[in-house]
């Protein structure tokens, strides 16, 4: 496996494994992810993988050499990655989680469809067909809890995120900036074209795992009507 090891701050070391947005990249880290879920290391405060690096939160006061010697914390760490990564197996022995968003698209839940629709020279109906017929990959959560970063969206349906970005933007809205799609699990401010809403809750602070998604899973999304995203939101609250 390729990579480099790089200082981050004074209590964080990153794992570099590429410079491109890649499903392969995205399988190796993965890999480590859940390798490093498996080991019982005292000094590992939590790691956070993104695009193509994984950063490692450790501890310094708990990291001391085995012979004696002055080792700074960093290179104990990387000294340890280094020999996880050797150990780690060629590939995952479990397949991509497949979950499916019901989004229901356009009117009061899309404002932006028509926009997005016009400068691609699309009909409203070719961009929901197009939107929802991708399989997508959630290479990583982050900006806002359980905001999920997808990546397989088809250019076609590119479009340039708003000139004045909106000061509220609900929770579940499904949106378009530039070449990527994304859901807002919370209401934040934000600049995507908003072609749609899901009734889906994506982040849940009651629930032991808070966020819906995580980093590997394989996503659909699902025209739904305006009724079914009641009965769905509805049934959600209960």
């Amino acid at each position: 496996m390729d990579y480099r090891i790089h200082h981050f701050g004074d209590n964080a070391i990153m794992i570099e494994l590429g410079n491109e947005i890649n499903p392969k990249i995205l399988d190796k880290i993965t890999l480590i992810s859940n390798f490093l879920d498996s080991q019982q290391l005292d000094w590992l405060i939590e790691y956070i993988p993104a695009y193509t690096t994984i950063t490692i939160f450790y501890d310094p006061f708990k990291l001391v050499a085995t012979d004696g010697t002055c080792i700074s914390p960093f290179q104990l760490v990387a000294d340890v990655i280094t020999q996880l990564l050797g150990r780690l197996p060629k590939k995952k022995n479990t397949e991509n989680r497949l979950v499916e968003i019901p989004v229901c698209y356009g009117g009061e839940y899309g404002p932006d469809l028509t926009e997005v629709a016009a400068v691609n020279g699309l009909s409203i109906e070719e961009v929901i067909r197009i939107h929802s017929s991708a399989e997508y990959l959630v290479y990583m959560i982050g900006f806002a809890p359980g905001f999920p970063y997808i990546g397989g969206m088809s250019e076609k349906i590119a479009t340039p995120r708003k000139a004045t970005p909106r000061l509220k933007i609900p929770a579940g809205s499904v949106g378009i900036a530039g070449k990527q799609t994304g859901v807002y699990p919370l209401e934040t401010p934000g600049g995507w074209q908003l072609i749609g809403r899901t009734p889906v809750r994506l982040f849940d602070p009651d629930k032991e795992s808070p966020s819906l998604l995580k980093t590997g899973d394989k996503i659909r999304f699902k025209p739904i009507t305006p009724e079914a995203f009641f009965a769905i939101e509805e049934g959600s609250n209960v």
